[in-house]
């Protein structure tokens, strides 16, 4: 019965366990991976691309890419080869460009939410207001916020996830459970001062440290896009 999604229209629950018990019962599944895959899909849709999340950032990655016509994106954020995980490398991405973008986690949720053949969104805090309201009429709904990955390989939630997450609920309408009201107040309370969050929360220091402060504030921006990211097809492209 904990995992029943039926007792509320919209649940907000953690990572790949999230996905893959409850996925399964929803109609629709928003994955919120704000630095940086889902604003990397954000960014890119906006302007007219079409992008294929992929698990591994490995050899196989290539060959999907071939397979599908499409151009990969480097594993490497900042790579001067081109595209990345650096949601500002996509700024320039030309309309009907199709991109693999191989992500262990946002992309890997995203593949596992299709497996269960529920309508799969990508929300950043750019587009949460867009993504929350397009998804007004839905029946049951699930947002996962990704988080990231300790050395050891387990989950350590983000910050800017359970905030982005937060912002996407607050834009939908209906019978919310308890952990989806939390985020959406969460969000609410820290969206005076979110850029300033996001620069100073874990991930974005640690991103600034490594000389991505673009990424980082491109991210924090609240509201910003219109855009609807759905996967279609194997594709993430816009409604």
């Amino acid at each position: 019965m904990f995992f029943d999604q039926s007792a509320f229209r919209v649940r907000c629950e953690w990572g790949e366990a999230a996905v893959r018990r409850l996925a399964p019962q929803a109609d629709a599944v928003v994955i919120v991976d704000v630095l940086s895959f889902t604003t990397c899909v954000d960014v890119a849709v906006s302007r007219g691309a079409a992008v294929l999340p992929y698990r591994w950032r490995d050899d196989s990655a290539a060959a999907f890419a071939q397979a599908h016509g499409a151009v990969l994106a480097s594993s490497e954020r900042g790579s001067a080869d081109g595209y990345s995980l650096s949601p500002s490398s996509l700024i320039a991405i030309p309309v009907g460009e199709t991109l693999v973008l191989p992500s262990p986690n946002g992309g890997t949720l995203c593949a596992l939410a299709a497996e269960t053949g529920a309508a799969v969104y990508a929300a950043c805090l750019c587009n949460a207001r867009a993504v929350g309201e397009h998804l007004r009429g839905a029946g049951r709904v699930l947002v996962v916020p990704a988080g990231e990955r300790w050395p050891d390989g387990t989950l350590r939630p983000a910050l800017e996830d359970w905030l982005g997450a937060g912002a996407v609920i607050s834009a939908l309408a209906g019978d919310a459970s308890p952990e989806a009201e939390a985020a959406a107040r969460a969000f609410l309370a820290a969206r005076a001062d979110l850029p300033r969050i996001v620069r100073d929360c874990s991930s974005g220091r640690e991103l600034i440290g490594r000389g991505f402060a673009a990424d980082v504030d491109l991210a924090a921006q609240v509201h910003v896009s219109g855009a609807v990211p759905v996967l279609r097809d194997g594709a993430f492209r816009r409604t």
